[in-house]
């Protein structure tokens, strides 16, 4: 049911495209930093939302971090935007090259000896009690990984994604960074279907790791897929919400309506002129609302440079509204 819940969003912001451009640059923007920050700070990176913009955005150096959290972040970024590169692609033309591409690139200068390897040694998550297999097996598991990816399992789109961040994540063929592979192939996963990133929020990161572990451990996989399923959700309302205000913000001015106050402030004329010349029928009133306002539209600021441009020239009120309505 959550799927149906979420396509119909998919389907109203389809709707709504193409969206402009403008927009489109500040949503990729805002998702490149958020999914930077939340992906590294699930990891234990310390950098603050805002610390990750400038650091990514700005290139500044953040007085008492560590040079790998400074790399986490613009390395996660450089990720994202390869992933955005592979949007015309399809999850089953995704390859183990691309995987340790992504993998290469997350640990690019933090652990060039393991970037873009599988590992061969045995590894262990602190505080888990998930046993990951042998490293021997890692290269065939990898192999049956991307052959799953190549037979275009018939998934819903965000489960594909979300089964692909499991499975990749339970084999844990990385020594290091192998969240962080998982949650951009998912991402990757999705935007390649036309879906937009999910990012797990820090509050979430307990329940995230709980559902993943006991997915793991032989129990559902239920509430882990729920899980990714409201993050992608709530990208989805992102996404709507900022079409929805950028819907409000260019309304023109020609259907937008001001109070006597408001329409007086613009022009610099007292509200009593406005009202005198509304009176005299200079002036037209757009509506009046319930309480007795009376709304005007903004043309009449126009309207009033131009009663004032005559009045300089010493002309009746009458003779104004004779030329006015001519």
């Amino acid at each position: 049911m959550i799927f149906n819940a979420i396509d119909k969003k998919k389907s109203e912001l389809d709707a709504l495209r193409p969206l402009s451009g403008e927009l489109v640059k500040n949503l990729e923007e805002w998702f490149r930093i958020e999914l930077t920050y939340t992906s590294n700070a699930i990891e234990g990176n310390t950098l603050t939302r805002r610390e990750t913009a400038l650091v990514v955005e700005k290139g500044i150096t953040v007085g008492g971090k560590t040079l790998a959290e400074h790399l986490e972040a613009t390395n996660h970024a450089e990720a994202l935007d390869w992933a955005k590169d592979q949007i015309k692609r399809r999850p089953n033309q995704i390859s183990f090259q691309d995987t340790l591409r992504i993998h290469n690139l997350i640990l690019k200068g933090i652990d060039d000896a393991h970037a873009g390897h599988y590992r061969s040694v045995p590894v262990r998550v602190s505080g888990s009690t998930v046993v990951f297999q042998n490293p021997r097996k890692v290269p065939d598991l990898m192999d049956a990984f991307h052959n799953w990816l190549k037979t275009k399992p018939k998934l819903h789109p965000i489960e594909l994604a979300a089964e692909a961040h499991y499975r990749l994540v339970t084999i844990h063929p990385f020594v290091d960074g192998n969240g962080r592979t998982a949650r951009l192939l998912m991402n990757l996963i999705l935007i390649m279907q036309g879906y937009p990133p999910a990012f797990i929020r820090k509050r979430d990161r307990l329940n995230y790791i709980a559902t993943l572990e006991k997915a793991q451990t032989g129990g559902p996989k239920d509430p882990f897929v729920k899980l990714i399923s409201k993050a992608v959700e709530r990208s989805f309302d992102i996404y709507l919400k900022a079409v929805l205000q950028e819907e409000d913000s260019s309304q023109t001015e020609s259907d937008a309506l001001l109070k006597i106050g408001e329409l007086a402030k613009r022009i610099g004329v007292p509200n009593s002129t406005i009202r005198h010349w509304t009176k005299e029928g200079l002036l037209e009133v757009a509506e009046t609302t319930h309480s007795g306002y009376q709304m005007y539209n903004v043309d009449m600021i126009e309207r009033i440079e131009k009663i004032m441009a005559l009045k300089e020239k010493r002309l009746t009120l009458e003779e104004i509204k004779k030329q006015l309505h001519e």
